[in-house]
């Protein structure tokens, strides 16, 4: 399966200069450690606590793989604020034989950065065709982020491409994450790859996905039982009054 992937590992190419911050970033201590991280499965879920790198390092990722920092397709180069980490300057990916045909970077945090400048491109007089018409022809902007956010998979997504999406359940009710499950099944069914950040146990739960787990002791693959997203919440549905006994107990 591996050889059939758009992205089948990365690695530190460059050593780090020792000022840099990175050097602190659990995630890529581990990979530096490691030497290459490989990607095994059409769905990758990167998982681990607040702080331990998943967004620095899937950032990182998209940028080395092309993509504007900030989100969008490879042909989205606009700037707002340039927060990004150095890390794609160290990162060499390795790319499977076939040509990927689509791809996308979403990121939570600038999904209004990449929307708004949709809309700006569209306002642009001679640049042919709306680029709206590509998400469902509704300004995302006037949808709620949920939907514009499900409007984005199901109409600009097209199959056979890399999709690294950043904590795409941010805007997302339970309801609307099965629909995302979906979605990324039938992208799955017509070649894709995914490579996604989550905290979500409902989107961790997709079939024959592959879950790394970035803690401070490292990075390894793991059932997605064995997650704590997926035992706390268990604990925590099965019995809330104890749970919320013991967490307020003063």
């Amino acid at each position: 399966m591996q050889n059939n992937l758009f992205l089948r590992s990365i690695r530190l190419s460059d050593e780090l200069p020792k000022g840099s911050y990175l050097n602190q970033v659990a995630a890529i201590r581990h990979l530096k450690r490691m030497g290459e991280l490989n990607f095994q499965k059409p769905v990758t879920f990167l998982i681990g606590e607040n702080g331990v790198g998943k967004s620095t390092l899937i950032e990182g990722i998209a940028v080395a793989m092309g993509f504007n920092p900030e989100g969008g397709s490879i042909n989205f180069s606009f700037s707002t604020e340039d927060s990004h980490s150095e890390l794609h300057r160290f990162l060499t990916v390795s790319k499977g034989t076939k040509r990927r045909k689509d791809g996308y970077f979403l990121r939570a945090e600038s999904y209004y950065n990449v929307a708004s400048n949709i809309d700006q491109m569209d306002r642009e007089p001679g640049l042919g065709a709306r680029l709206i018409d590509s998400y469902g022809g509704k300004s995302l902007h006037h949808q709620s982020p949920g939907e514009s956010f499900l409007s984005l998979i199901e109409h600009r997504f097209g199959g056979n491409g890399i999709y690294i999406l950043d904590e795409p359940e941010a805007a997302l009710s339970p309801m609307r994450m099965m629909e995302l499950i979906c979605h990324i099944h039938d992208l799955v069914e017509k070649d894709s790859q995914f490579i996604i950040s989550t905290h979500s146990p409902i989107l961790m739960a997709y079939p024959d996905a592959e879950v790394l787990q970035i803690s401070e002791k490292g990075i390894e693959s793991v059932s997605y039982e064995d997650t704590e997203h997926f035992r706390l919440t268990r604990q925590f549905l099965n019995a809330p009054e104890k749970m919320l006994q013991y967490l307020l107990k003063k």
